[in-house]
């Protein structure tokens, strides 16, 4: 989806450690961060330049400080730092502009273990255009994301997952 993105001439900008998980495949541009905080700061700086195409961002503390260091705390308190954060990233946003929220995978903090739990993520979708209110049920796979991203940017590539766009867009 991300090489489809580019090779069409959209831009593909990783913010966080987005792109070291791809091995730079596929991006534009790479923004490395090392704090939730950093990234949020970048993700706002880049929607304020009103930059086209794929804005992919990694949060990572949730994920390393927290969910797979059994810290609930440090993880509710980082919830309420980003939640605080979503004014100034909605302002930033155009009014073409699609926001969605999700994770890659659980990491529960209050789990014994360090690994990777619940494979159920939560998705917020978030913009001008989407009807308010709309629940787009549990998605059968991950890759439904990708394939709303492929519809809504006509890449005509990806071959997995359903598109929700028609179920969310105005």
């Amino acid at each position: 989806l991300l090489d489809r993105a580019k090779e069409l001439g959209h831009e593909v900008i990783g913010i966080g450690k987005v792109s070291d998980i791809f091995n730079g495949r596929g991006f534009t541009a790479s923004i490395s961060t090392k704090s939730n905080e950093k990234g949020i700061e970048k993700t706002i700086e880049v929607l304020r330049e009103g930059r086209q195409g794929i804005v992919f961002v990694n949060l990572i503390d949730f994920d390393m400080l927290f969910g797979h260091r059994n810290d609930p705390f440090g993880y509710a308190e980082s919830l309420i730092e980003f939640d605080s954060q979503l004014p100034n990233i909605i302002s930033a946003m155009s009014s073409n502009d699609l926001l969605m929220i999700t994770a890659d995978h659980g990491c529960d903090p209050t789990n014994e273990n360090t690994d990777h739990t619940r494979e159920l993520v939560p998705l917020l979708v978030y913009g001008e255009m989407i009807k308010p209110g709309v629940d787009i049920g549990k998605r059968d796979s991950f890759s439904d994301v990708a394939a709303t991203i492929d519809k809504l940017l006509s890449l005509n590539k990806f071959g997995r997952g359903k598109d929700f766009s028609t179920k969310i867009m105005k």
